[in-house]
């Protein structure tokens, strides 16, 4: 019996190649481990997607580097009921449901936090994306389905290129929901910042920056990430979304923008498998292996 699993995906068990980023994501994994088994817990890692686990055979599932779920997402969906009914889920089910789905930027919204101006289309809506703009007023934009990871999916707009995602666009929302937003330029001019939470509790900071000619600021894009020390207002808003959150996280990570009217704003709250950089600050490692230990 295991106190804890710490749930990743097939790519990140025993990895056959390696690389710097491959090697991230195994130290940021192992951090939470040691952390665990320095309490005196049992943890291991293991593949949300092996069937050969015994999901009963764990007082916690701790969602960490489950990162292949959004490509997988009916057998993830599918797992993810059913083991939510055979151990403890860290988030708990009813907030990663929540969560996946980024038309929660509207809840957060109706409780008062500034979040990223965001229009959502539901599926089979017929307009065009030139009428869309057209309807907004929005010159410059970004497009993504309203559940992706990785920014699957993401395009950039401007009044000129919608022809040559028109195409993609109608194929996509006949079946998914899709959301647009104004693009905020303090994406390129800064970047964006990730400010990580155990419970309500701010830990540390990262600013990541898109590669030059690009707007994603996902490692996997070429971003980088460096350190930053956040400004009490960016700490309250990340603290405030957070205790927004119905179900009372154990831990997330809050990505603010400075909006295009120059205030912090909720670009995305990740609560499911949040990257967290826990090598620039492994005490907050620690913090989550405590907040887990109290659970148990």
């Amino acid at each position: 019996m295991y106190d804890v699993i710490i749930l990743t995906d097939e790519r990140y068990v025993n990895p056959k190649e390696r690389s710097e980023y491959i090697d991230n994501v195994m130290r940021e994994d192992w951090l939470v481990v040691e952390a665990l088994q320095n309490l005196g817990l049992k943890a291991k890692k293991v593949a949300w997607s092996d069937t050969t686990f015994d999901w009963t055979q764990t007082k916690i599932a701790l969602f960490r580097t489950t990162w292949d779920y959004a490509e997988k997402f009916t057998a993830f969906s599918d797992w993810l009921m059913e083991v939510s009914m055979k151990t403890k889920l860290i988030n708990d089910y009813e907030t990663i449901i929540w969560n996946l789905d980024k038309h929660y930027l509207l809840d957060l919204k109706e409780q008062g936090i500034n979040v990223v101006e965001t229009y959502f289309i539901e599926p089979g809506d017929k307009r065009t994306l030139l009428e869309l703009h057209s309807e907004l007023g929005w010159e410059k934009t970004v497009l993504k389905p309203t559940i992706s990871a990785a920014a699957k999916d993401t395009f950039k707009l401007n009044l000129e290129s919608l022809s040559d995602y028109e195409d993609r666009y109608t194929y996509l929302v006949k079946d998914e929901s899709m959301m647009l937003q104004p693009f905020q330029e303090d994406v390129i001019k800064r970047g964006e910042l990730s400010l990580m939470m155990i419970g309500d509790e701010y830990t540390h900071a990262v600013l990541k920056k898109a590669k030059l000619g690009d707007f994603r600021v996902q490692d996997d894009f070429g971003g980088t990430v460096q350190d930053y020390q956040p400004t009490k207002k960016e700490i309250d808003l990340a603290v405030a979304a957070v205790r927004a959150c119905e179900g009372k996280p154990l831990y997330a990570r809050v990505d603010i923008v400075n909006d295009n009217n120059g205030n912090p704003a909720i670009s995305e709250l990740e609560l499911v498998e949040p990257e967290m950089w826990f090598r620039k600050n492994e005490k907050a490692a620690g913090m989550l292996a405590d907040a887990i230990n109290e659970l148990l």
